[in-house]
């Protein structure tokens, strides 16, 4: 199957700075999509940005202007730059891809999670 390796998460001071890594590994034919969704404490999870297999970029509102999602295809990784970092964007934040393996198959994959925490 699929994998995704998340990575970069932490703790960061208000304003600060992070960036997210996410690889995929497996019998992957082609990914479509690969996103990241968050999820706080207490809360619902949401959409954090996404980027299709064209790289068209869709984000939060909540974090235009200061996020920037980007991939790199050649090793099925998808990078999250997160900057300007609020307390409210403390959570957990989840990878996700879809796409086909080899043997034709649809598949659907998340990561395990990597915390983002944002305090002073």
């Amino acid at each position: 199957q699929v994998q995704l390796v998340e990575s970069g998460g932490g703790l960061v001071q208000p304003g600060g700075s992070l960036r997210l890594s996410c690889a995929a590994s497996g019998s992957i034919l082609r990914l479509a999509a690969m996103g990241w969704y968050r999820q706080a404490p207490g809360k619902q999870g949401e959409l954090v940005a996404r980027i299709t297999s064209g790289t068209i970029p869709n984000y939060a509102d909540s974090v235009k202007g200061r996020f920037t999602i980007s991939r790199d295809k050649a090793k099925n990784t998808v990078y999250l730059q997160m900057n300007s970092l609020k307390p409210e964007d403390t959570a957990v934040y989840y990878c996700n891809t879809n796409g086909q393996l080899r043997g034709g198959t649809d598949f659907i994959s998340w990561g395990r999670g990597t915390q983002v925490t944002v305090s002073s």
